[in-house]
C-alpha cells in the first residue's frame, strides 16, 4: 500500500530530524492518525502554551491532504472553534503529493505562532486584531494560560 509506505517514511524522517517545538505521536495500530502538539514560541501571544492537534491522513495519502483538528482551544484568527485551521496547502486545490508532512507541521507551527488577520477563519478575532491589537493579545494570552498550560 503506497500510503502506508509513505507515512512510515515520513514518520522515520521526522524522528531522525525532529522539528523544534513540535511533537508527533503516531498511533501504533493506526499510522493514519497522529497526535501532535505545537509549542507557542517566546515571541508569540501563545508562548509557554502547548496546543494539541490531530493530524488524520486519508487512505489515499499523499494524493489528498491530511485533515488537521486542534483539540486544545486557542484564540486565533486562523483556527475556528471546531479546531479547524485555515492553511492554504491543506486545501484540496493547493495540495500536492510532493508536500511532506514535515512541511505541513512547519506551516502549522508558523501559522499558530504568527497569527494574521488576513484570510481568517474567525472574522471577529481578525477584526479585533486589526482594530485593537492589545485586547487581542491579552485575550490570546489569557486563553493560552487557561487551556494550553
Amino acid at each position: 500500500m503506497t500510503a502506508l509506505r509513505r507515512i512510515q517514511k515520513e514518520l522515520s524522517d521526522i524522528s531522525k530530524k525532529p522539528i523544534e517545538g513540535i511533537t508527533v505521536d503516531a498511533e501504533e495500530d493506526n499510522l493514519f492518525m497522529w497526535k501532535c502538539a505545537v509549542k507557542g514560541t517566546s515571541n508569540s501571544p501563545y508562548r509557554n502554551g502547548t496546543f494539541r492537534f490531530v493530524l488524520e491522513l486519508p487512505q489515499n495519502f499523499p494524493f489528498k491532504p491530511p485533515n488537521v483538528t486542534f483539540t486544545t482551544k486557542i484564540y486565533h484568527p486562523g483556527i475556528n472553534d471546531e479546531g479547524q485551521i485555515c492553511v492554504p496547502i491543506l486545501r484540496g486545490d493547493e495540495w500536492k503529493p510532493s508536500i511532506t508532512l514535515s512541511t505541513v507541521l512547519a506551516v502549522i507551527q508558523e501559522k499558530v505562532n504568527n497569527p494574521s488577520p488576513d484570510d481568517p477563519f474567525e472574522p471577529e478575532i481578525a477584526a479585533l486584531m486589526k482594530t485593537d491589537k492589545a485586547t487581542f493579545l491579552a485575550t490570546a494570552r489569557d486563553h493560552t494560560k487557561k487551556y494550553a498550560m
